[in-house]
């Protein structure tokens, strides 16, 4: 069975000129040769690919594949993450992961939350600022978090996103607006812990794999786990087993909002406590980073005894579930 690979390599990005924050979602070659030797392990056929444009090219060229393994994060526009989901199903070629509707929906932070929100899921209280002037609609208490809507990896997250009143508000927005030229999130400041939950299975088989909670350390930068505390992580943060009743009751809000984002197969999603310790939805990451000994999926997979070849059979048999009329292989022998 041949499984094509389609990603976005950081390097390639890099080498082209862009900035290592621009290129902080982007994957490592470390990763991408963890992924095709797991999959190559199953008794699958991996095709290396990259990018949505080296995968539009193959498609024209008449070239075809059984399955895609997609976790191409993309560059360019709202939609960036649903354009190889999009494409393949055109095609109708099955893919690993969430499809174009849930990662375009996911990629916006406030659209994610208004889905939550009426599926009651509890998240923060919130306003989109489209343009300065909308910082005046913003009618909640201080203090405030701020961050751009449609980033990941904690870009834009720093040491300024906490705000306590109008002037900072004002300040920050219109820094972020003028940085990342998208609306910015203003949500209420949610003052206590913050953990990251790792899903596996799609609707009624999704199943928590387990949750991490992120402890700040001396170097912590701002109120968040943003770009410079993920990106730096070293001396500023410490990714740990979440104690049991916490790691509960994440789970439960976690897979509440997987589902009612129709998220599919395997991702995180990131949850955080207010001042009296109920848990609310932050974020989803329906393509969260697979980095063996690094991405905080890999890190919760470990723990639970699984290594990175395992981890990614468990997301294979998801995938399989849902397409039963693909034969899943047998195991190739170890040498």
């Amino acid at each position: 069975m041949r499984i094509g690979v389609t990603y976005d390599l950081r390097a390639d990005y890099i080498a082209m000129g862009y900035g290592e924050e621009e290129t902080a979602e982007f994957d490592s070659e470390v990763t991408i040769e963890a992924i095709c030797s797991a999959l190559a392990g199953m008794g699958l056929t991996p095709i290396r690919i990259g990018g949505v444009k080296k995968l539009v090219a193959r498609l024209a060229k008449g070239e075809r594949f059984d399955a895609v393994f997609n976790f191409c994060e993309g560059l360019k526009g709202v939609a960036r993450e649903a354009q190889v989901p999009a494409l393949l199903d055109a095609y109708d070629i099955p893919y690993v992961f969430s499809d174009a509707l849930t990662l375009a929906l996911s990629l916006d932070k406030a659209m994610a939350k208004r889905v939550v929100r009426d599926a009651g899921v509890p998240t923060a209280e919130f306003r989109v600022i489209e343009k300065l002037a909308d910082v005046k609609k913003v009618n909640l208490d201080f203090p405030l978090f701020l961050k751009p809507v449609q980033e990941g990896s904690g870009k834009g997250v720093g040491a300024d996103s906490k705000v306590d009143n109008v002037r900072d508000l004002r300040r920050v927005a219109q820094a972020l607006l003028a940085r990342f030229q998208q609306p910015v999130l203003a949500e209420s400041f949610l003052a206590g812990s913050e953990f990251t939950v790792a899903v596996i299975g799609t609707g009624d088989d999704a199943e928590v794999l387990g949750v991490s909670a992120i402890v700040p350390k001396p170097n912590w930068v701002g109120a968040g786990y943003g770009y410079q505390n993920k990106e730096y992580w070293e001396d500023k943060v410490e990714i740990v087993e979440a104690d049991a009743t916490n790691a509960r009751q994440a789970g439960e809000v976690a897979l509440a909002a997987w589902r009612a984002l129709r998220c599919r197969d395997g991702g995180r999603v990131d949850i955080r406590c207010d001042g009296q310790g109920r848990h609310h939805f932050i974020e989803v990451n329906p393509l969260a980073g697979l980095r063996p000994e690094y991405s905080d999926m890999c890190l919760i997979a470990a723990r639970k005894g699984l290594s990175h070849a395992q981890l990614i059979e468990r997301i294979m048999d998801a995938f399989f579930r849902r397409h039963p009329d693909l034969k899943k292989p047998r195991a190739r022998a170890a040498a």
